[in-house]
Order: C-alpha cells, then structure tokens, then sequence
C-alpha cells in the first residue's frame, strides 16, 4: 500500500491519495476544491493535482472518502467524480444528522433532501468497505461533527479533524452538533485502542510555531505526546479544557461556504435564473442596547 500526500496551504488541509501497487486500485480521501472569498472565486488547482497524479500513476480510482461535511473548505469530489465517474463517493452515515441541522440554519428548500442520497454510499460505524483490493474499516469518531469517521487501512488510519499532530491537538467541537465528551471517548476508546505501531494521518497540519509541515505520527505518540488528549487525561480535564479553548477561536472564514456545499456532496448550488450560483452568508448583526435597528432593516416597510 502507498499513500501519496498533497497540501493545500490555504486552508492547511491534507488530502491522500491511497492506492495498492499491484492491483492499481486507489482511494481519494477529502479533497479540495479550491475557492477564494474575494470575488466569490471557485477553482480547481488543488483537486486538479489529484486527478494529474492518478492519472499519471494509471490508477483506479474506486472511491472518493469524506471524512466528515468539512467546515474550512469546500469538497473537491465532485470534480473527481467528473474525471472517474466509477469512483463512489462515501461518507458516515450520520452525514444525515449533519444536514438536517444546517438545512434548517441555512434554510434551505423544502426538497433539500437529508436522507444523504447525494452520496453514493453511506458507511456505517465497523464495517469494512471495499474498494477493489483496498479494504477500509470504518470507525465512528464524532466530536468535532456527529458525523465524522476514522478510516483504517492497512497499517494507518485517516482521522480527518478528530486527531491533529501532537504538538496542535485536537479538533474544535463548537460547531452545531459537536460535543468535546464525544470526541474525547472516541480518541481514548477507539482511536487509542488501535496497536501503538499504528500510523496516524491527520486531516489538517497548521505548523504551529512556524514549523514544517507534519502530517504523520503513530498512536503510540499521540498516547504519550498529544499537548490536548495525553492517553491518561481524564474526561473532566479535557472537556473543561476544549470547551474552553473553543471559546475563544473565531469561526472558520469558509465555514458558511463550506458547509452548505459539502452537505450536498460537494455540489455547488444550482444556477439561478440569470445563469448564475448563490451561496447564502447568514448576516449576524450586533447592536448596542437601546440602538434600534441602526438604520439597518430593510428600507421597504
């Protein structure tokens, strides 16, 4: 088995690409489709990366995996699948969890569905799935979403933004949904349940302190180094300590972006009828006490 890596530096994101040298059997997991907030600019390059590679490797690529509906950047599957339309898009199964909650916040069309058809398979907590020779088991590792999984493949896992580097931690858990309890038992009941030896792959590397980039470790390590979860931090500690972390960090600048895309499978919105696409940005406004409106409201009484 070989992992080959790519990183996209604007929103710190590790994407891997999986595949077997003898079969030529390969898995994408999370993806990038590159967008700039500025002039509202979606792009291929980080994704287009991707597809060059397997191309040029002569792979076949069985399935494009999502960790979880990312909040910092928006899903690049689509694009994949454009370019391997046989690879199937997979995702937890509590993906359905994930979109009922923002169908709701984003209000979103009454036919948005939430039974997670825009994907083409939704795995369940144990299972193993197969994509062609690759065998991938599946673990449930909510906390940061309900919906996030660890995928375990040979001798490494792919923790998306449960599990960071040793010296960054863990991911947050104060989006909708998220629960610092949660994602301490499943880091100390799943994640460091696995053999010492195994490889760990993480989904994002922020280079605290101006480092190298760094996205392998081994569950022995994170046991023994994690600045966060250590292997003998107790629940309490943890929690106390997350949630008072999360407190204080701003939101992800894509989060409204993201979100409503990857709750569709990466699809971007449907053209309107002048021909072109929309993303809704909730507008959250702060008024000082006894301010009124500030003028703010809509004009059109």
């Amino acid at each position: 088995m070989q992992i080959e890596t790519f990183y996209d530096s604007r929103t710190y994101t590790l994407t891997y690409v999986v595949f077997d040298d003898e079969t030529r059997d390969a898995i994408v997991i999370d993806p990038v489709l590159d967008y700039e907030r500025v002039g509202s600019k979606v792009f291929t390059e980080s994704v287009d990366q991707v597809i060059d590679f397997v191309r040029a490797k002569a792979l076949n690529l069985r399935a494009i995996l999502e960790t979880h509906a990312h909040a910092d950047h928006l899903s690049g599957s689509q694009r994949l699948k454009a370019a391997f339309p046989d690879a199937e898009l997979v995702i937890g199964e509590r993906i359905t969890e994930v979109q009922t909650i923002f169908k709701s916040f984003f209000d979103l069309p009454a036919d948005f569905p939430t039974d997670g058809r825009q994907f083409d398979r939704l795995v369940k907590h144990g299972e193993t799935y197969g994509a062609g020779s690759l065998a991938v088991k599946v673990y449930n590792t909510p906390g940061h979403t309900p919906a996030c999984v660890t995928f375990h493949i040979g001798d490494a896992i792919f923790t998306g933004d449960a599990l960071f580097m040793p010296d960054q931690g863990t991911g947050r858990c104060d989006f909708p949904g998220g629960s610092a309890t949660d994602l301490y038992r499943s880091i100390t009941e799943i994640i460091y349940g696995l053999p010492d030896e195994t490889r760990v792959f993480v989904g994002h590397d922020y280079q605290p302190g101006g480092r190298a980039l760094a996205y392998e470790t081994t569950v022995g390590v994170q046991k023994a180094e994690n600045v966060q979860l250590p292997a003998d931090r107790t629940e309490r500690a943890f929690v106390e300590a997350r949630e008072g972390r999360d407190a204080t960090l701003a939101a992800p600048r894509l989060l409204f972006q993201s979100v409503q895309v990857n709750i569709d499978a990466g699809a971007l919105p449907d053209a309107a009828k002048n021909q072109k696409r929309y993303l809704k940005i909730p507008v959250n406004v702060f008024l000082p006490e006894g301010d009124g409106d500030l003028g703010l409201a809509s004009a059109r009484r």
